[in-house]
């Protein structure tokens, strides 16, 4: 697995990776808006502000103008019998910037910032019709554990999927 640095991209062309501070939080909304049918509501981003599994990764351009928000995830963990439990809660790839690895730097840096809390696994729900996701979590190891039917407002389900780490 590759290590994305938080304050910098690793290698040229990969999308700098890195905490998400309030300036972020207008263009994290709008590519959840972009991404989901039924997308969180700008209070809920705004309420995991200062976690460090909030995370963003920008893309710079040739044109000069500031680096844009690519993408972010939403990262945390939750007590479990003694082993931190990691959850990837949120992950989403404005659609300009999909299939050029935003989401994979994304995900590599929220598996090595759960790691760090000492968690033993790291568990996630997608959408059970969401193949590109689902194709980007098994590539990561996950491996789908259950379905919850209904999960979705919509009425889908959401496949849950983990990962040892």
């Amino acid at each position: 697995m590759t290590t994305v640095a938080p304050d910098g991209p690793e290698t040229p062309g990969t999308p700098a990776v890195r905490r998400a501070v309030r300036a972020d939080l207008i263009e994290v909304h709008r590519v959840e808006q972009a991404s989901f049918p039924q997308p969180w509501p700008f209070s809920a981003l705004e309420s995991y502000l200062g976690e460090p599994g909030f995370l963003v990764a920008e893309t710079g351009n040739d044109d000069g103008d500031p680096p844009a928000v690519a993408g972010y995830v939403i990262a945390d963990t939750v007590p479990n019998h003694g082993t931190p439990l990691g959850h990837i809660k949120d992950l989403a790839v404005r659609p300009a910037y999909r299939r050029q690895g935003v989401a994979s730097a994304l995900l590599t840096r929220a598996l090595e910032v759960i790691g760090e809390t000492g968690a033993g696994s790291v568990k996630l729900e997608v959408r059970a019709d969401n193949d590109g996701a689902r194709k980007l979590y098994r590539r990561f190891g996950f491996e789908h554990r259950k379905t919850i039917p209904n999960y979705y407002s919509n009425g889908e389900d959401a496949l849950v999927m983990v990962r040892l780490l």
